[in-house]
């Protein structure tokens, strides 16, 4: 049973239909795991053991019955704290949100319930969400996989973590500016940022709603595919026979390479090497588009995310990590007319970046420029902590400026992701398939 801790969520589902794994001793197996680890305290900020016996019980009639719903029926997966769940606190690592009860599921996690998965509980993150390092001194702040003494990625910090420690196959998150991608990628997971609009917001505690997104952290594209169809009640894409033969890449060299240290470089580098190998065209390329973007985000970002929590925020600042609020306080200078006049550019943009690439399957960039900070270091030295962050979401944030999907694979150095945006999941997908075979 121990074994089904590293395992992927298709596997397990496999292993469900085959008869070879109960679903009950398999969250009971997670939920164990979890109780004895030693950083469960930090990774997860409740269980969820009666509703996740429950729905693994449930599954195991349908199983012995043959009726499974779906090929993760019987999963369990955890769920970052911004998603309501039902008689269960949902506090988005906030202070602010302490005690806070929804009485209904949200929206995907309805669908995921349909689907059949099972909840093993909620898990930590960056406060309100609006930072890509994973440091939250309020609440928790998860590990990184690869170094202890490091921040895991935010804001989905206790969803990557969840699933790089073994305390869950896969886990949902939501990303505004990285914060699915990023984790993934510093925890040397499978992460999809899914297009906006794409997965309901219908009881996701909001950051910025004009950028918010749904998306699964995992350890395959074959699973986020997967769970990426469980969350909409639709079907997965199909990834047999996926190929690099032919496919069009660009490596986006606006921007994603500023200031970018050795290790990361040298990560994507070889992978792209590897992938010209296996077949794929790779070209290089500027894309005017994205640098005149960039600036738009402080304009867009923070007076939403102000005019979103203002009054909750201003009835009780002192409760907040100072970072987090003064991040959000910037949000009270941007003046309504630059609001509107940046919405207006980034649409331009978005279509003139389409245009630019639409003879690509798909751009390609490292995923973050830096390595994992350390958190002391974070947490003592303001500046270090604004300095990091801008430069860990710099590259990720380009996919949601630009409305794009985009998915973050291993290279096969601890830490450092290689990045695929595209305008289509399904498609994109099919490629991080062929890309993932090519990886490994």
């Amino acid at each position: 049973m121990r074994d089904w801790l590293g395992m992927s969520a298709g596997d397990l589902g496999r292993g469900i239909e085959a008869g070879r794994i109960d679903p009950r001793d398999l969250a009971r197996t997670f939920l164990d795991a979890i109780d004895g680890h030693r950083f469960a305290a930090r990774i997860y900020a409740r269980t969820t053991p009666d509703r996740a016996s429950a729905e693994a019980a449930a599954a195991a009639d349908r199983a012995k019955r043959g009726l499974r719903r779906g090929p993760l029926d019987g999963v369990p997966i955890s769920w970052k704290d911004l998603f309501d769940t039902a008689g269960v606190e949902t506090e988005a690592g906030s202070a602010l949100l302490k005690g806070r009860v929804p009485d209904r599921d949200a929206r995907v996690l309805t669908a995921a319930t349909r689907a059949g998965l099972v909840c093993l509980g909620k898990t930590h993150m960056t406060e309100l969400a609006f930072s890509g390092l994973g440091l939250n001194p309020i609440t928790a702040s998860p590990p990184c996989a690869n170094d202890e003494a490091a921040v895991s990625g935010g804001s989905s910090s206790g969803a990557a973590t969840s699933v790089a420690f073994g305390l869950a196959p896969a886990a949902i998150g939501s990303d505004t500016g990285g914060s699915v991608r990023i984790p993934a990628a510093w925890n040397d997971l499978v992460g999809l940022k899914t297009r906006h609009g794409r997965l309901s917001l219908d009881g996701v505690v909001p950051l910025c709603p004009s950028f918010d997104t749904v998306g699964p952290l995992c350890r395959t594209v074959e699973d986020a595919s997967l769970l990426l169809a469980a969350l909409s009640d639709g079907k997965s894409a199909d990834l047999s026979n996926s190929s690099l033969s032919g496919v069009r890449m660009l490596v986006l060299e606006t921007v994603a390479f500023d200031d970018i240290e050795d290790t990361p470089r040298v990560a994507f580098e070889a992978a792209v090497e590897t992938l010209g190998t296996a077949g794929a065209e790779i070209l290089r390329g500027t894309v005017p588009q994205v640098a005149e973007a960039m600036p738009l985000s402080r304009i867009l970002f923070a007076p939403e995310a102000y005019g979103t929590w203002r009054e909750t925020i201003e009835g009780n600042p002192d409760v907040m990590f100072p970072e987090i609020l003064e991040r959000f306080r910037g949000g009270r200078e941007i003046l309504a007319w630059e609001y509107v006049a940046g919405w207006q550019a980034l649409k331009r943009l978005r279509a003139e970046y389409a245009a630019s690439v639409a003879g690509f399957d798909a751009v390609i960039l490292p995923s973050c420029p830096i390595r994992p900070p350390s958190a002391k270091t974070l947490a003592t030295d303001g500046e270090a902590y604004k300095t990091a962050n801008l430069m860990t979401l710099r590259n990720t944030r380009i996919a949601n400026l630009m409305g794009l999907a985009a998915v973050t694979l291993p290279t096969g150095t601890p830490s450092c992701g290689i990045t695929l945006q595209g305008p289509v999941e399904e498609r994109l997908l099919r490629v991080a398939a062929a890309v993932e075979r090519a990886l490994s």
